[in-house]
């Protein structure tokens, strides 16, 4: 009998010890702290006014009974499905779905260039005119992958620019069409700035996904991408541009407010970066009311009511140190604030632009 009161005690003692060792020696990708701050909390389940959803991924639109739902549920008038990919014709089975009245209503398609086919002779020719052909079949805009500038090769091996030639008639096309460009090149400056160290503020992210980090020799750097998209822009006056998530620098405002002024075919969408906007709430709010012309609603998440939800907070509300990961996932390890538009500038952020750029389509 003392024999097993032994085993038991030293088992108890050996489970003390080793819970101690491993609390002490907590990764940090493991720790999830349970925030003590007491402050208002606003439930916002249905967006002020109807929102158009410039920015989702919903692939073949398999799925449009269960995300109707959801977007009746919150307030989102219309998705657009950035998944139109021109490689192996798949944006023509979103098309098939898109051939139902009421699907046709709620959701757009862009299509995707198959820039496998840099190399061939007259890619951009022959990429224009298989978009146009899809718009006429009901495509309302372009979507460009951050792969374009990042990772996409030619033969010669070389990285192909965003600003590469042979692209041209591709963004020309869409400005004769009136069509707009979602366009998003490079990922959190993070990503693109540091090695995996003690200094990166996205660390535990990195650890978890390495694949992720895009710094180093084998990348451009951000800022050579950027100024390839700019260098774009610049030349294709006529074309729409969208930078998606905050024209990729929701980091630096100061930037994206320069670029929004020294270009007015440039807009941006706030998709998949409330946790960047959330920790400068001051700043956004200022960028918000100053640029409320020019920003356009975007979750890139398909839609759920829930991550919907913590949009709207962050949106409508001046709710103080809130968890934005249920709107996309964990960016970071801040907590974020909410911005308070006023009613004038959330209705153009949800809806307005967005019906101003589709205005300027020049089809039938």
């Amino acid at each position: 009998m003392k024999l097993k009161i032994c085993i038991v005690f030293f088992c108890v003692v050996a489970v003390s010890i080793l819970n101690a060792q491993t609390e002490e020696n907590l990764r940090l990708i493991d720790w999830q702290p349970i925030s003590q701050m007491v402050v208002k909390e606003t439930k916002v389940l249905r967006a002020k006014f109807p929102v158009i959803d410039i920015h989702d991924h919903l692939g073949d639109m398999s799925k449009t009974a269960q995300y109707i739902e959801a977007m009746d549920q919150a307030g989102v008038w219309m998705c657009i499905n950035l998944d139109g990919l021109s490689k192996g014709d798949f944006y023509k089975q979103s098309l098939n779905k898109l051939q139902e009245p009421m699907i046709n209503a709620r959701f757009k398609l862009f299509f995707n260039p198959d820039f496998s086919k840099i190399d061939e002779p007259d890619f951009g020719k022959k990429e224009a005119t298989k978009l146009e052909e899809a718009v006429k079949m009901g495509v309302r805009g372009l979507k460009i992958f951050k792969e374009l500038g990042l990772t996409v090769k030619d033969k010669t091996g070389k990285i192909v620019p965003v600003d590469d030639p042979r692209i041209d008639p591709i963004w020309a096309k869409c400005g004769e069409l009136g069509i707009p460009v979602v366009i998003h090149v490079s990922d959190p400056v993070a990503f693109h700035t540091g090695p995996i160290d003690r200094y990166n503020e996205r660390y535990d992210e990195l650890v978890g996904n390495p694949d992720w980090s895009f710094y180093g020799d084998a990348f451009p750097s951000k800022n050579e991408i950027i100024e390839q998209r700019n260098r774009m822009i610049a030349k294709h006056p006529n074309t729409i541009f969208i930078g998606a998530h905050v024209g990729d620098l929701a980091e630096d405002l100061g930037r994206v407010s320069m670029f929004l002024e020294q270009f007015p075919n440039y807009y941006v969408d706030i998709s998949a970066r409330i946790g960047e906007l959330g920790r400068q709430p001051y700043t956004a709010r200022k960028f918000f009311l100053q640029y409320q012309d020019r920003i356009l609603f975007g979750s890139d998440t398909p839609p759920n009511v829930e991550s919907y939800s913590v949009f709207w907070r962050f949106l409508e509300t001046d709710d103080e140190y809130f968890d934005p990961t249920p709107a996309h996932k964990l960016q970071g390890r801040w907590m974020i604030y909410g911005i308070f538009l006023p009613d004038e500038v959330l209705e153009k952020i949800y809806n307005k632009n967005a019906l101003k750029i589709f205005g300027m389509y020049k089809g039938k």
